[in-house]
Order: C-alpha cells, then structure tokens, then sequence
C-alpha cells in the first residue's frame, strides 16, 4: 500500500480550488492482476447471489478487470463457510493465494465482494501485495473512463467518498502538530484528521462544482422542453449493446467496445420518428449488481436524464444466460434512483427489447420469437444488423402517442403561469375567456401535465 501523501493546488477556469489529494491511492499502475470471488457455500450470506452461478459471477469479474489495461492472470472461486472478520476468508486459503500470487508475479489482488477497510488491510499483511475490492475496481474503471467534466468531478466525488473510510495507515508522525501561532499554541490535529479535513473540504468543493453543473443541465432540460420533444432513455445492464444501438437510430458516433462500462457520459441526439414526431435520444451509463452507492448518488445528475424520460427502452442482451437476473439489477437501480414502474401516478412507461438476437443460435431464436409481441412492449433487435430496429421507432412512436391525451380545464387570470405553462408544453386546440378564467382544450403529455399540478399544489 503506498502510504506517501501529494497535494497540489490551482484554480480551474471557474476559480475553484482544484486540489489533488492522494491519500489512499486505488489506481491501477501495474499490470497483472488476480480476480478472486468469494461465495457462501449456502449461498445464504452472499449479497449478490441474485439467480446467478458463482462462475456467472467470477466471469463478469474478470470481465470488469479486462474493462482497463491489465494483464489478467485469472481468476479462483473460494466457497466460505462463514465470512472472516479480520480477513474475509479464512487461513489456508489465503496461503494457498499467497504462493499462487508470488509465483505468478500478481502486482494486485481483486476480491469480487466489499471488503471492510480492516480486511483489505489485514489481507495486504498477509498477501504482500496490493489489494483493492468490487467498489474500488468500479472506481478504476470509472476513473478511466470519464470525459467529461462533469464525470471526472462525479468520479471523484464517489472516490473520495470510498476514501473517507479508509484513513488508517501507518504513519510514523502520528503525534499531535502543534496548533495556533505565537507561544499559545495547543494541540492541534493528528495526520489522519488534517487529511479527513481535506477530503470533506474537497468533497464540499466537488458538490458545490455539481450543483452548478446540475442547474446547467435543468436549464439545457428547460430549453428542450419548450420544444416539446419528447426524451427516450436508453437503459441496461452493461455491455448489452446500447451504445450500438443508439448509434444505428440516431447516426451518432459513441465509442462501441465489447467491454463494461465503455459509455460513461450520456449522449443526446434529436432523431424523428416513423410519424414526423421528433424525440430526443439518450444513451446512459449501463448498470451493473452491487452497483456502489456512492457512485449512484453521484451519477444521479447525468441519470437524471432517466428519472425524467418520457419513455425508457430497457435493452437487454438477449444471448446471455442471465439476462432475467440482469434484468432484475437493472429494475432495482432505476427504483433506488427514484422512477417508479409501477405507480400508477408517478409511471413511467418502459419498453423492453431483446438485443443481440444475431447472436441467438436457431433453438434460442425460436423460443424467443413465441415471447415477442411489439404490442406486449417486448421487441427482439440487433443492433448490429438492424434487425428490429424500425419496428422499435414504430413502437415507441405509438407508445409517445398514447401519452398526448386532451384535456380541458380552466385556468383563473391570475395565474398566468400555468397558461404560459400550456402554451409551451401542449398543443392548444382551443381557448374560451369565460367570467372566471380561460378554459384551455389542450392535447398533453399527462405525465408531464401531472408533475406540473403535483410540483405546484393545483386543483384543477
């Protein structure tokens, strides 16, 4: 564990201090590196169980560890009898481990799992190596995979989040420093509380930074809205082909890799659909099991875009085996995140479609074609070929189409926010000026007209 501190300072273009603080340092810089996922042998006491094989799980581990430029030298599972608390896994195993690791030259140990700061210290004693866990893994990817601005600062947010926890190492200075000035000074702070100080001083700027970029973003939101473009959010697990799929709908040019996380920024494009109506398009960060919370609340101001979608399009990688239980991680990211599927005055509708169909050999392409019914909401596609991507934008135009309903109501004089409100998101078929107000005949997103009423308390 590297136990050496940098901090430098400077001023971005907005005049915010830009200190790099490098106090527990996760990033990976060496280039072989050993996935290790431990399961209970019951299965009762493992988190991510869900319905998929402890394989499944170690294979989408060292897919992750392959997402950034590594030598993976491979991978074990490691049944548990029970959880180790000042190791995670017990003894024998770790000796087993260790001669493994020497004897292959691993720079770094990866535990598939969460791993308290006291294990991953423990385990670094024992092993002689670097070792990071699931959390910090996510972190490294995502740190490398961040563009833009907005990224970087919520990657490092959610990295100095995970860093809080983790301020013990050894320091040989760890006696109080001498605070105050003149003779009068007392004691002042240890090492481990002045670098607690920084990361929440820090963690205060990059908040401060998102908030501006979030009221960017509302206002980006706002001007969108006047032109009463609907927005479809593209969602799904990771590497299901979403990025490839909002590149064949809308001509746009976002990086495709055949690895996780390969799209972290969202993308916008503006396409027209089959009827002439125009949506807005987003592709977004795709999801993942034991997704961090840190990074979720993080991330919650590019995934707005989603909490705030007219339509989801949940694509689902149709040539996985676990793509009901990838399903299932998606559904429970979405509803941490606030978008209830299932309520009837907060809903948001969702359109699932079956991706990578191409891939499907005939006896798998056969049973899923008995499950497919555009009507149904569930669509086969192959983003790579096109196959089913016109019956999709077919869909979705129907779909938008079945939001617009007429509404009539009266609106008082004095309230001449909610008619320009109408105005800028409705299509008036008609205004009457009665004794009491206008009464609007207007054809509206009702979910739209619903937050509306909601947001402002109106009985109308």
């Amino acid at each position: 564990m590297n136990d050496e501190k940098n901090l430098t300072s400077s001023q971005d273009e907005n005049g915010w201090s830009t200190e790099s603080i490098d106090l527990l340092d996760t990033a990976i810089d060496t280039e072989r590196l050993y996935v290790i996922h431990p399961y209970s042998k019951s299965g009762s006491s493992s988190p991510r169980a869900g319905g998929r094989s402890p394989s499944a799980r170690l294979d989408e581990a060292m897919a992750l560890a392959q997402a950034i430029d590594i030598d993976l030298v491979g991978g074990i599972l490691v049944p548990l009898a029970q959880i180790h608390a000042a190791t995670y896994i017990g003894k024998g195993k770790i000796a087993e481990i260790k001669q493994f690791i020497e004897d292959n030259e691993v720079d770094i140990v990866v535990f598939d799992c969460n791993l308290a700061p006291v294990q991953q210290r423990n385990l670094e004693k024992e092993l002689g190596h670097k070792v990071i866990d699931r959390t910090a893994l996510i972190l490294e990817i995502f740190g490398a995979r961040a563009s833009t601005k907005e990224g970087v600062l919520q990657v490092e947010l959610a990295h100095l989040t995970y860093q809080k926890s983790r301020l013990v190492r050894s320091w040989t200075h760890l006696e109080r420093q001498r605070g105050g000035g003149g003779f009068m000074g007392g004691p002042g702070e240890t090492q481990i509380e002045s670098d607690r100080r920084m990361i929440e001083d820090r963690i205060l700027n990059l908040k401060q930074q998102l908030d501006a970029v979030t009221q960017t973003r509302n206002l980006q939101r706002a001007r969108r809205k006047k032109t009463a473009s609907p927005v479809v959010a593209l969602v799904g697990y990771t590497n299901t082909g979403k990025s490839t799929l909002f590149n064949r709908l809308t001509d746009a040019d976002v990086l495709v890799e055949d690895m996780l996380f390969a799209t972290l920024d969202p993308t916008m494009r503006s396409i027209e659909l089959p009827s002439g109506r125009k949506i807005i398009m987003s592709d977004t960060v795709g999801f993942i099991s034991d997704l961090p919370h840190m990074l979720v609340a993080a991330f919650r101001a590019t995934l707005e875009e989603v909490i705030l979608a007219d339509l989801i399009v949940h694509v689902r990688d149709a040539s996985h085996d676990d793509n009901d239980v990838q399903r299932d991680d998606v559904l429970k990211v979405l509803h941490e995140l606030g978008i209830h599927l299932d309520d009837e005055h907060e809903h948001v509708p969702m359109l699932e479609i079956m991706n990578k169909v191409d891939l499907l050999d005939e006896a798998a392409a056969e049973v899923l074609a008995i499950q497919i019914n555009p009507n149904a909401d569930l669509i086969a596609t192959s983003a790579l070929t096109g196959e089913g991507c016109q019956t999709l934008l077919e869909r979705i135009d129907v779909i938008l189409g079945e939001q617009d309903h007429i509404i009539e109501v009266l609106v008082p004089y004095t309230d001449g926010e909610t008619t320009a409100w109408l105005h800028q998101h409705g299509e008036i078929l008609s205004e009457d000026y009665c004794e009491d107000g206008i009464k609007f005949s207007a054809k509206l997103d009702l979910i739209d007209w619903g937050r509306y009423k909601k947001k402002h308390g109106l009985i109308i």
